[in-house]
C-alpha cells in the first residue's frame, strides 16, 4: 500500500473527462478549477487514487504524477522533450543502471530525470547547461519532482566543449542544435564500446550530425523519430484518435569503436 499523500508533495488531479490538474499540495490551501475548488486537506493524508467531489460536485480521482505527466505540466525555460521521445533515447541509448552519462544541455531538465531514473544509485549523470537561466530552473524541477538532487547527478553551467571530465562515460546524450561541434570532447570521454546520442528538430541537422559521425569513424549509426496515436476505446466502438503527436524530434544514435587514428 502506498504512503499517504503528505503536504509539500505533488498530487495529478484527473476529472472525468481526463483533464489532468498538477498541484503542490499545502495544508490550508485550495485548488480552483473551471468546476470549482477542492481543498488540499481532503487529499493530504489520504492514500492515492482518493475519488474526490469538487465544491460543485465534480468527480476527480487524485494520484501521484508519473515522470510523463510532470514533464508534460512542468515550468519550463527550453522546451522540453517530450515522453515519447524520452523513451526512444533510454532504449536506443541503452541508457542501463550503473552507467556514467554525459549530457548537454540541461533545458528544463526532463530528460535529465529520466535520466537519472534509468541509471540508478550506482550510476551517474553529468549535465551541462550553458544557460543559467535554464540551469535554475531545471534544479528547481528536479528538485520539485526528486524532492532534492540525487548524489548520482552533478549539475554543471558551461559549455560541455569545453568541459573537463574526470573518467571515462558510456553514453553521451546531446539535446544541442549543433551536437557535431561537440563531438571531438565527447569521442575524447567515451569508452569503445559507448553510445553517442543526439536530439535534433531538423532534417538538416541530422544530415550534418550523420555525416560527422561518420568521418569521425563511428559505426552503427541511425536515425529515427516517434509518431504517437491514441486510440478511442468504447464498447464495439474502436477508432484512432483525431489527434496525434507527430513529430518533434530526430533521435541519431551511434556506436563509439575506439579512438583509432583520432588521437584523444
Amino acid at each position: 500500500m502506498s504512503a499517504p499523500f503528505e503536504s509539500g508533495e505533488r498530487a495529478l488531479l484527473v476529472d472525468r473527462r481526463g483533464r489532468r490538474y498538477l498541484i503542490a499540495l499545502k495544508a490550508g490551501e485550495r485548488f480552483h478549477f473551471h468546476q470549482g475548488f477542492v481543498e488540499h486537506d481532503a487529499i493530504i493524508g489520504s492514500a492515492e487514487g482518493i475519488r474526490l467531489a469538487a465544491s460543485s460536485g465534480a468527480p476527480l480521482i487524485a494520484y501521484r504524477p508519473s515522470l510523463a505527466d510532470f514533464i508534460l505540466k512542468m515550468p519550463r525555460g527550453a522546451q522540453v522533450i517530450y515522453p515519447k521521445d524520452v523513451g526512444l533515447i533510454l532504449v536506443e541509448a541503452d541508457v542501463y543502471p550503473g552507467a556514467t552519462v554525459l549530457e548537454a544541455g540541461t533545458g528544463s531538465g526532463a530528460l535529465t530525470l529520466a535520466l537519472v531514473r534509468a541509471v540508478g544509485e550506482r550510476g551517474r549523470v553529468i549535465s551541462y547547461e550553458m544557460r543559467e537561466d535554464f540551469a535554475a530552473r531545471a534544479r528547481s524541477n528536479i528538485e520539485s519532482f526528486l524532492g532534492k538532487i540525487p548524489d548520482s547527478l552533478d549539475l554543471r553551467l558551461g559549455n560541455v566543449g569545453d568541459a573537463e571530465l574526470e573518467g571515462i562515460v558510456d553514453r553521451v546524450v546531446l539535446d544541442l542544435p549543433e551536437p557535431w561541434q561537440v563531438l571531438p570532447r565527447a569521442l575524447a570521454a567515451m569508452r569503445p564500446g559507448a553510445i553517442f546520442c543526439s536530439y535534433v528538430p531538423s532534417t538538416t541537422q541530422v544530415a550534418q550530425a550523420t555525416e560527422a559521425l561518420r568521418a569521425a569513424g563511428l559505426g552503427e549509426i541511425a536515425t529515427r523519430e516517434v509518431l504517437v496515436r491514441g486510440w478511442h476505446v468504447e464498447g464495439q466502438s474502436v477508432r484512432p484518435e483525431h489527434r496525434m503527436v507527430g513529430h518533434t524530434g530526430f533521435v541519431t544514435t551511434a556506436r563509439f569503436l575506439g579512438m583509432n587514428d583520432l588521437e584523444r
